[in-house]
């Protein structure tokens, strides 16, 4: 890991926690809010303790951070009242705000190449064709298991639970959603699988040149 890219990054956790405390002073629905970043609460602090033992490549922590950003902006507005949502579903004539769709696209976009790095780094998967398919594979999982999260909060809240799942009426919003995230794993492994080596080659260079060192 380059020294050059630490204080990058630590700017852009700190920026992450500002935005997430902002969101938090007067969201729409406190216990949306609170439900929709949930995974920043778990996702931040694996990460800080992770960083130095098993960093991430560049690239996934910036995708990890606009990943972030969707969510906190789902959670202080609820995703059928984004401002950008509507500014989309005047743009394209929709029917109903679209932002819930862009946050299962990255829902399937980002985890796909975080699954493919652990897959890579760790040596557990051979070929790059199966790495890409396992990816996409853990990735249906994790929607799967999101969409089940979402019907045991419906149960549990009942009608309370409306502004969580974002329905916005849509019969088969649960359908349309892990279909979100099935393209978006897809368009992040044919997009960029080949910089994703690139920088994965890069990391574990710096990494072996860091090992290599004697201690000062």
């Amino acid at each position: 890991m380059t020294i050059s890219r630490q204080p990058v990054i630590l700017m852009f956790g700190l920026l992450l926690l500002f935005l997430l405390l902002i969101s938090g002073i007067s969201p729409y629905d406190r216990a949306t809010w609170l439900m929709e970043i949930a995974p920043i609460l778990v996702a931040y602090p694996v990460l800080a303790m992770t960083y130095r033992r098993f960093p991430l490549t560049s690239l996934l922590y910036g995708l990890i951070f606009i990943h972030a950003t969707i969510l906190i902006a789902g959670g202080a507005y609820t995703y059928a009242r984004v401002p950008l949502g509507f500014w989309l579903q005047d743009m394209l004539m929709l029917t109903r705000n679209p932002y819930d769709k862009i946050g299962h696209f990255a829902q399937g976009f980002v985890p796909a190449l975080i699954a493919r790095e652990v897959f890579i780094r760790g040596n557990y998967v051979s070929g790059r064709k199966m790495v890409g398919f396992l990816s996409v594979c853990a990735v249906m999982a994790i929607s799967a298991w999101y969409e089940l999260i979402e019907w045991g909060a419906a149960i549990a809240l009942g009608q309370g639970a409306e502004e969580f799942l974002g329905t916005q009426g849509d019969p088969w919003d649960t359908q349309s959603d892990m279909l979100f995230a099935f393209i978006g794993a897809l368009v992040a492994i044919a997009a960029l699988s080949r910089f994703h080596d690139h920088q994965i080659a890069q990391l574990e260079r710096t990494r072996s040149n860091q090992a290599a060192q004697p201690d000062q």
